[in-house]
């Protein structure tokens, strides 16, 4: 039976792997900083999120560069040029908070996840690579698996030593403050926001030298000495069915989970404030909600990593959509602190959903096919840049009474699990016709 990590691979595939969590880092510090910037600027929902479009919008502007760069380099070249890059996003907090505006962040963020779109185009398919073909989706899967460790880790400092850390005043008692004091509250919340960052990229620089000076597996695919045919390959992944409507269920999953993440401090804001807790207290507890959610994704992960081995992909990928659905159900119907326990528990059904889609995706392609085809869905969390700003504006924008605007905002997660829902049939349905053709 194949391993599904080698002896002679195990450094290698631990110094990877420990990218996946440093990027869920980034990522999960980063899904809170949306409310806080509300909050230090006087913004709205909508333009608060320009954090997720600035922090998102890397990896659709990066990610076909980041293949082409691997194409001519290696992945671990592409791994360290990501590190890099994040690392000099996580400096440039210093001239952001030294100017104290707003957009200098959005171009830090941006920095950032450029270099993210580098690691995660290289890391992604170089996990795949470090085994046999019959245990990549299983071993992709694991290495996801402490992505979630990384996320928790930025959940705790976000709620821990930015949040709580954050001056207590809310948006609407600050918009009645003197300029002088204003200003005063908004440069000691930035040093509070930045400080984390400017640390995180002293470890991404440790992480970076340790990869360097290490003897790493060559790309399976020794074949950068030709021209890269684009149009060929295009014109091949334009046909290939499952590739495709995998790029389309990617960025629909992306967004899914932006949004729940993100906006889970708004409903739980609004949960707690409804109970008499102050706006700042009840940030804070709502992202403790968020940490519990990550943890369940965490564990979920590893859960179905093991069911995997029994559940074709596809078909598990179905289910665990169609209980995303229900679950996002509860939290727009129920409402209050349920329909928050409805939100928290989505995160289980989320946990296989990237890796499974990107592996199922990329089943059966292979050489330079698989580095554009792999950069299309590291490009296609570019839906968490423009779903989470439409989420935003419904909440921003919703007049209706019935429903209030965080919980009628989770209409739009739904609609994206219903889409991964059909992504998952769809593959089940084309496994089917492979192996009955194959009998016959």
């Amino acid at each position: 039976m194949d391993k599904i990590v080698s002896k002679q691979n195990l450094v290698p595939f631990v110094l990877i792997t420990s990218c996946f969590a440093l990027w869920g880092f980034a990522n999960d510090i980063t899904n809170p900083m949306v409310a806080a910037f509300e909050k230090i600027f006087l913004t709205g929902a909508t333009e608060a999120t320009l954090v997720q479009l600035a922090f998102y919008g890397g990896y659709g502007v990066m990610a076909f560069p980041a293949a082409l760069f691997i194409r001519r380099y290696t992945y671990k070249s592409g791994i360290m040029l990501g590190l890099g890059l994040y690392a000099l996003g996580g400096l440039m907090f210093v001239p952001a908070n030294t100017i104290g505006e707003f957009y200098p962040f959005l171009i830090a963020y941006f920095v950032i996840t450029c270099g993210l779109s580098f690691l995660e185009t290289s890391a992604n398919p170089y996990i795949l690579s470090m085994g046999s073909q019959n245990t990549a989706t299983r071993r992709l899967n694991l290495a996801q698996a402490f992505n979630p460790m990384g996320s928790l880790a930025g959940m705790f400092v976000a709620s821990n030593f930015i949040l709580a850390n954050l001056n207590s005043k809310d948006k609407a008692a600050r918009m009645e403050l003197d300029p002088t004091e204003f200003e005063a509250i908004k440069t000691q919340d930035l040093d509070v926001v930045s400080y984390p960052y400017i640390l995180i990229s002293l470890v991404i620089l440790t992480v970076l030298v340790l990869i360097a000076i290490n003897n790493m597996p060559a790309n399976r695919e020794e074949d950068h000495g030709r021209a890269m045919d684009l149009g060929s390959i295009f014109t091949r992944l334009l046909g290939n069915r499952k590739y495709i409507l995998g790029v389309i269920a990617q960025t629909f999953y992306v967004g899914a989970q932006i949004m729940c993440w993100t906006f889970i401090i708004y409903y739980g804001t609004e949960v707690f404030t409804a109970r008499g807790m102050s706006e700042k207290d009840a940030q804070v507890l709502s992202q403790q909600y968020n940490i519990a959610a990550m943890v369940i994704f965490g564990v979920s992960r590893f859960i179905c990593t093991f069911l995997l081995r029994y559940i074709r992909p596809g078909r598990l990928l179905m289910i665990l959509a169609a209980g995303g659905m229900a679950l996002t159900l509860g939290t727009i119907f129920i409402g209050g602190i349920y329909g928050l326990y409805c939100l928290v528990g989505i995160s289980a059904c989320m946990s296989l959903m990237f890796p499974t889609i990107y592996g199922i995706a990329l089943d059966g392609i292979s050489g330079d096919d698989a580095k554009i085809a792999a950069a299309g869905l590291i490009m296609a969390i570019v839906g968490g840049t423009f779903l989470p700003l439409l989420q935003a504006g419904i909440i921003d924008n919703w007049t209706f009474d019935f429903l209030s605007g965080p919980r009628a905002s989770f209409v739009l997660p739904l609609m994206c699990f219903m889409i991964i829902s059909f992504y998952g049939y769809k593959v089940y349905i084309i496994n089917n016709e492979i192996l009955k053709n194959e009998d016959s």
